[in-house]
């Protein structure tokens, strides 16, 4: 009888194991699921404040195509995993209403086995029976194991009191936890949507915009034409300085071979193993922003059999953000594009980090920066109110993908 008692005790427990571990392993990914819910709406905020300060009539169609393109992307981020959110609360609610019911089941078995005790304790409840117990023993072992019997009934009983004040508990809790996820679940439906019919509001009018610019096919296509000359000659100009660069800081370490690296100093050389070593925790170009259009190819956001190439990332912040020193190094150049607006070019041993379209600089080349610096104010573009810094990062003269080696960009 006491075996099979232990024996549900037993199951009991690994029962309550086995739903705490399942419990813990789906709060993880919940808490996983609502920080990046909240991580795209913080993004969604951003680019309402940075790329969609106000509308203005002369603004230029093109961009506001792209960062209505941008917002659009997001949303259905979020859209998604506000998604996976709900279905995994599903889940968890459905895993929670199994575990009460199981609970309430091993509940009902440990009452009726404690009330079985107490009934047993109770009609050998005087001493003098539990005495002529071990008495009527017919050898000293006997009398001992007898013994050692009522010692581990007391002890299992005063178990079985204690199990159903955890389980009771037990189920207080996952009562209270299965109104707080229903509670859940009925906000993320909520706000589910509500994005969609916000995303359905700006696909309306991504439509309209699509509209306006095909209408003016040609004055389209002049901009895109525009924008990538400018690209392409930013892009020649940083190159061309980067292997000026290489050339002179070579000749002045006594090399004169043609090479398009660096030749390190030792003090260069740690300056460069210490930028290597913080590959992914680099600290962003700028105190606050998003980033607008990441690193590579991407396609146009009105004709997307057109294809663009960015060879840095473009970020979004603030009327009058500065841009600052992403780790220490020296200026080695300011960028002065005709017709267009400055950079500044910092080298970090064989690292070389580009700071383009900037209004006003602070530094001068053959200066000492250190991490954080400000270097100069970034340009606000007076159209449509965007303020977007143009960032670029190379290893003697191949091009890196700053969002490998920027924090979280």
């Amino acid at each position: 009888m006491l075996a099979t008692k232990t024996y549900r005790l037993f199951a009991v427990f690994t029962a309550f194991l086995l739903f705490s571990s399942i419990g813990f392993s789906q709060t993880t990914e919940q808490k996983n699921l609502e920080a990046k819910r909240e991580k795209l709406q913080k993004e969604i905020q951003q680019i309402n404040q940075l790329l969609f300060k106000e509308k203005k009539e002369k603004g230029n169609v093109l961009d506001q195509m792209n960062a209505l393109d941008k917002k659009i992307s997001v949303r259905q981020q979020l859209i998604r995993v506000t998604n996976e959110q709900s279905n995994l609360l599903n889940r968890q609610l459905n895993a929670n209403i199994r575990n009460i019911s199981k609970l309430r089941e091993e509940l009902e078995l440990l009452k009726e086995d404690y009330a079985t005790m107490i009934q047993k304790s109770y009609q050998n409840k005087s001493k003098q029976s539990r005495l002529m117990f071990l008495l009527s023993s017919e050898s000293f072992y006997q009398g001992f194991k007898r013994l050692q019997y009522m010692k581990q009934y007391t002890k299992y009983r005063k178990e079985q009191g204690e199990q159903i004040v955890v389980k009771t508990d037990e189920l207080k809790r996952l009562n209270i936890e299965l109104t707080e996820q229903r509670k859940t679940k009925d906000r993320l439906i909520a706000e589910n949507t509500e994005a969609k019919k916000q995303l359905l509001t700006e696909k309306s009018t991504q439509n309209e915009l699509l509209a306006t610019i095909r209408k003016n096919e040609s004055q389209y296509t002049a901009a895109i034409q525009k924008k990538q000359k400018e690209a392409r000659e930013i892009d020649r100009q940083i190159e061309s300085l980067i292997r000026s660069a290489i050339v002179s800081s070579n000749k002045k370490a006594g090399n004169t071979t043609k090479t398009d690296k660096f030749v390190l100093t030792p003090e260069a050389k740690l300056i460069a193993n210490n930028f290597s070593a913080n590959k992914g925790k680099l600290i962003w170009p700028v105190e606050k922003g998003i980033k607008s259009i990441g690193f590579g190819v991407y396609n146009d956001a009105v004709y997307p059999g057109i294809k663009h190439q960015n060879n840095g990332v473009i970020i979004a912040t603030d009327q009058g953000a500065k841009a600052r020193a992403i780790f220490e190094g020296e200026v080695i150049a300011v960028i002065s594009v005709p017709g267009g607006n400055k950079g500044v070019q910092m080298k970090h041993g064989n690292f070389i980090s580009t700071y383009y379209n900037l209004s006003k600089v602070y530094v001068k080349k053959g200066d000492k920066v250190k991490t954080k610096e400000e270097l100069g104010e970034i340009f606000t573009n007076v159209l449509n109110n965007q303020t977007l810094l143009k960032f670029y990062l190379y290893q003697d003269t191949s091009k890196l993908n700053p969002e490998e080696w920027i924090y979280q960009l």
